[in-house]
């Protein structure tokens, strides 16, 4: 076995010494430059690849229309689309980033998104966190921060780049607590999505999650009163029931409510991630509706897309593990070397000042399926205390 590399370079990169390996146009540009100071070092750098810092001195980037660059110079302005918020979500032939608890933060979005990912979901946020949050706009890095009020907890963060392909997704067992949670952020993402297939405990015990597949009426209730009241695109993700018959039946109820798509993981609430996923059944909710279909479950290859689209013939197909363990696999032309997309992840998670939890829970469950976390990376992981420790 060769032995996993540690990412001990990165410092380096962050430097301006740039490995050859990495493209040049992700390399610092003259034109587009900061001054960061990161621990106890200080390094220039941009985000041509990013897209969401502008230092508003040169030219223009590419990606900012002069409207999005007159907002970078007044941060205050609002961001959205005619004053109407993000134009009204595809969901037809799209690769799809799945929710992943302490995953889907912004450096991992970026991440699937710069290698082909169509929409992005962030990781479930629950109701009552995201009711206590205020909206800040982050100059320093750029972004839009929801920070929990008293507090410099950063609940959600997000950035112009992916304005229109961020999905919040939202953990609830109330209808009037949701539109709460939801007016807070919904200007700000293309759409919210109702976590309906979560079957952790916790999820469950507050009757979110895949508890809410045993109460139809209040699935009715939440997503009503999401599309009566908010102008942003509203969705739900669901697991399968005990029978195909029952499945179909929940999601004819739910096409009912007026939500643009609806997410189906082919597997029921006691399933093992190690059973196969249902392909089949999903296939009978693809026929039964005429909204688009969100299919989610065993897709590990780039191949694999293909296979369970014909074989569902769902508008769009959903990945979770196979781009949580190499996110390079939205790519058409085939995945890139695990170590480098974990070199690319920690790069982005220290220009984006994630959160060192999400980081390390990320670099674990990629080291534990491509290595062990007793080698000395795996080691190394579990000791850092700052996302600048990894690199």
């Amino acid at each position: 076995m060769v032995a996993a590399r540690r990412i001990e370079d990165l410092v380096s990169m962050a430097k301006g010494n740039w490995p050859a390996k990495i493209e040049k146009s992700d390399r610092v540009s003259s034109n587009h430059r900061e001054l960061r100071t990161v621990g106890c070092f200080s390094w220039n750098t941009c985000r041509p690849s990013d897209g969401c810092l502008y230092d508003g001195k040169s030219e223009t980037p590419p990606s900012l229309s002069a409207t999005d660059a007159a907002k970078r110079g007044n941060p205050d302005a609002e961001e959205s689309e005619a004053d109407g918020g993000a134009a009204a979500m595809d969901y037809h032939n799209k690769l799809v980033l799945a929710p992943m608890v302490r995953v889907g933060t912004l450096p991992f979005r970026l991440l699937a998104a710069g290698y082909g990912a169509d929409i992005t979901y962030g990781e479930e946020i629950i109701d009552h966190k995201m009711i206590k949050c205020e909206r800040r706009l982050n100059e320093f890095l750029g972004t839009t921060d929801f920070v929990e009020k008293g507090t410099s907890n950063v609940v959600f963060r997000t950035c112009h780049e992916e304005r229109n392909r961020v999905v919040f997704q939202m953990g609830t067992s109330d209808a009037m607590r949701a539109l709460t949670a939801a007016q807070i952020v919904c200007k700000d993402v293309a759409a919210i999505d109702i976590n309906m297939g979560c079957p952790k405990s916790f999820s469950i015990s507050g009757g979110m999650g895949a508890a809410l597949l045993s109460k139809p009426e209040l699935i009715h209730d939440i997503l009503t009163t999401l599309r009566r009241n908010l102008d942003t695109t509203v969705t739900c993700k669901i697991r399968l029931l005990t029978s195909s018959q029952a499945t179909v039946e929940l999601a004819r109820r739910i096409e009912k409510t007026g939500v643009s798509a609806v997410a189906v993981h082919g597997r029921r609430v006691k399933d093992r991630p190690r059973d196969p996923a249902k392909w089949n059944e999903i296939a009978d909710v693809v026929a039964s509706l005429s909204i688009p279909v969100i299919a989610n479950g065993d897709v590990f290859e780039y191949k694999d897309f293909g296979r369970m689209k014909n074989a569902t013939r769902a508008s769009s197909i959903m990945v979770a593990r196979g781009a949580l363990w190499n996110a390079s696999i939205f790519s058409a032309k085939g995945k890139l070397p695990w170590d480098d997309i974990k070199r690319e992840y920690v790069r982005k998670s220290i220009l984006w000042d994630n959160d060192i939890k999400s980081t390390k829970q990320t670099l674990k469950e990629m080291i534990i399926h491509h290595s062990c976390l007793e080698f000395a990376e795996g080691k190394a992981v579990i000791k850092s205390e700052t996302n600048e420790d990894l690199a």
